[in-house]
């Protein structure tokens, strides 16, 4: 009697569990990777790479597309996941645009009317030069903007964001005038600048990397206090490692912007558990450390408390930037 009361008590516990593990949820339809960008950008880079982890190492059982929403400078995914809330089949790569868009735009969005699931990289950037031009250094190409007749031409993503923002503070470093020409996504101010269309961007390293391998822009220096960490050899001659510091070339300008997933509002707890179980594992896979280390990116893992702390000391470093560079609309 005892032997068969413990057999069915262990079948109870098992039933339980097959039932809790069943309840467990889980995304039935497919999942959008919404890129607040356009084609070739990073965010759509990451987002190529996340669709293919997650479908390689069977993360998710439901499809995984990736959804380019790049129109108006990105406020068409920002409305677009502000209007879905309760879908949690519609995750978005978030990044500096969420703080700076409704500043320079009055868009009516706030990150918060979304749900922070994890903040997954750092991004750093650079100061991009075309390789035949003659400025090697940030001290050449400095002293010839101050020189030239007409400014520079700089180009970046967008208007009145990270980009931008840092042309401005170069501004303000070194006396001299640039003009800044907005692209819809990286990857067509690195177009642009290996066609000498303009003088100089400031992407950061994924979207640039492909024409730096090629010998076709030059990196005089990278925003940040540190150098990038990486030291395997990128170019024939450079690591990551080897760019130094703007800094060190005597132009104290920084920032850092963060790569994080965001659901849309009204996402359950166990809908986010999920996805930050999920993307724990993307972030673990082979394929997202060969990413972060040819992308040059930070890795980092943020999820709960330790992510909301983070956005809202973020947000308030952006608005300040904004505000300084005359960029916050009246």
């Amino acid at each position: 009697m005892r032997k068969a009361l413990n057999t069915a008590a262990v079948a109870a516990l098992t039933l339980c569990a097959g039932i809790g593990g069943a309840s467990a949820w889980e995304p039935t339809k497919t999942v959008e990777i919404v890129v607040a960008a356009g084609a070739g950008g990073a965010s759509d880079q990451m987002a190529r790479m996340l669709q293919s982890a997650i479908q390689k190492h069977n993360l998710m059982k439901a499809p995984v597309v990736v959804s380019l929403k790049g129109g108006a400078s990105g406020a068409e995914a920002l409305m677009y996941m502000k209007g879905s809330a309760g879908e949690a089949d519609k995750v978005m790569i978030a990044y500096s645009l969420i703080y700076q868009l409704p500043l320079s735009a009055k868009i009516p969005f706030n990150w918060r009317d979304l749900t922070p699931v994890n903040v997954m990289a750092f991004d750093q950037f650079i100061l991009w030069d075309n390789a035949e031009s003659p400025y090697k250094t940030v001290k050449e190409f400095v002293d010839a903007a101050k020189k030239s007749p007409t400014p520079f031409k700089f180009g970046g993503t967008g208007s009145k964001r990270e980009d931008q923002i840092l042309m401005v503070g170069l501004e303000k470093q070194t006396g001299a005038k640039f003009s800044y020409l907005p692209y819809k996504s990286g990857g067509e101010a690195a177009t642009q600048l290996v066609g000498k269309h303009i003088d100089a961007n400031v992407n950061n390293p994924s979207e640039n990397l492909e024409v730096w391998r090629a010998g076709q822009v030059r990196a005089l220096c990278v925003f940040d206090s540190e150098r990038i960490s990486y030291t395997a050899k990128v170019t024939d001659k450079q690591s990551w490692h080897d760019v130094p510091t703007c800094k060190e070339e005597g132009v104290d300008v920084q920032y850092k912007m963060l790569r994080a997933m965001f659901l849309p509002g009204k996402a359950t707890p166990e809908q986010v558990k999920f996805y930050e179980d999920m993307f724990r594992k993307v972030s673990e896979t082979p394929e997202y450390k060969d990413y972060m280390e040819k992308q040059a990116l930070k890795p980092v893992y943020m999820t709960g408390k330790e992510m909301m702390d983070f956005l809202e000391q973020d947000d308030k470093a952006n608005a300040d930037l904004m505000k300084s560079a005359g960029f916050v609309a009246k």
